[in-house]
């Protein structure tokens, strides 16, 4: 089933959607959408944070692909509509993820959903956010089940060109400066920049949830994420790492006919279902 058959909304589908909100650290509003499937029970859930370089997405622009994850799977899904860089710097994206996280958690029994098998998703810039989260959740002493990364944004430090990479750069090195300084401002680069903001910056891993993590071959993120997969595994993490040859940033939605794309979709889909 692909998004050109199928609106997400379509009954089709089978997966219904309901609006909350959460407060986030600053007092405002931070929006929610919870998605189930028609007629199933979910004691699993996860937390859904949208790509877009943490400049630009949305929920909206993410629907039918968490659609396709709830559908597929059966397990619920609350995607957070966090604010945006520049005018939202760190910590405002990372803090509303985390508050999403929080509501779900505080309202897991009334949703029908068990905390104890809460999960973190995201992919891109939505992935670094997730494993952002990861790391408050471990510091706050809130319960993860796993957190899963996909091509995840982790390093604000990724810009000197790979001239390897270079032609292959669906996201690349300039788009990843404009992202990272949005964020950031003029820390990026510095010492100054806290883990919570780009989670390759963190000295001590242990105790993080369990993480499920890939990447493209061609992606400018390929080695920040090989790390960060080496650096889990080394502190005792446990790490399910997938390099998908020949692929650049955000190959699945630029060839979603692809059977490396089915193979990676049935990797995600098959972790999810086992929360």
């Amino acid at each position: 089933m692909h998004a050109g058959m199928y609106t997400w909304t379509d009954p089709a589908l089978g997966v219904s959607p309901t609006d909350f909100e959460a407060t986030g650290v600053d007092g405002e509003t931070v929006g929610l959408r919870w998605f189930t499937k028609d007629g199933a029970v979910s004691e699993a859930a996860v937390v859904y944070l949208h790509g877009g370089g943490v400049i630009v997405g949305s929920i909206d622009d993410s629907a039918f692909r968490i659609a396709e994850y709830v559908r597929s799977t059966g397990v619920a899904v609350l995607a957070v509509e966090y604010r945006l860089a520049p005018e939202h710097p760190h910590p405002t994206p990372v803090e509303d993820c985390f508050a999403g996280l929080s509501w779900l958690v505080e309202h897991a029994s009334e949703l029908g959903a068990d905390s104890a098998r809460v999960a973190v998703m995201g992919e891109s810039a939505g992935g670094g956010l997730a494993a952002g989260v990861a790391l408050l959740a471990r510091e706050r002493g809130v319960a993860l089940a796993r957190q899963i990364l996909v091509h995840p944004m982790l390093d604000d430090r990724t810009t000197a060109p790979d001239p390897e990479l270079v032609p292959f750069g669906v996201w690349n090195y300039d788009m990843n400066f404009t992202g990272w300084n949005a964020l950031l401002g003029d820390a990026v680069g510095t010492d100054a920049v806290p883990p919570s903001a780009a989670p390759a910056r963190a000295s001590e891993l242990s105790g993080l949830a369990p993480a499920y993590i890939e990447v493209g071959e061609l992606d400018i993120f390929r080695d920040e994420d090989m790390e960060y997969a080496r650096r889990l595994a080394a502190a005792g993490v446990s790490v399910e790492f997938h390099v998908h040859p020949g692929c650049p940033h955000a190959f699945d939605g630029a060839a979603p006919d692809a059977d490396v794309v089915a193979r990676a979709m049935a990797d995600r889909t098959r972790v999810l279902a086992r929360l």
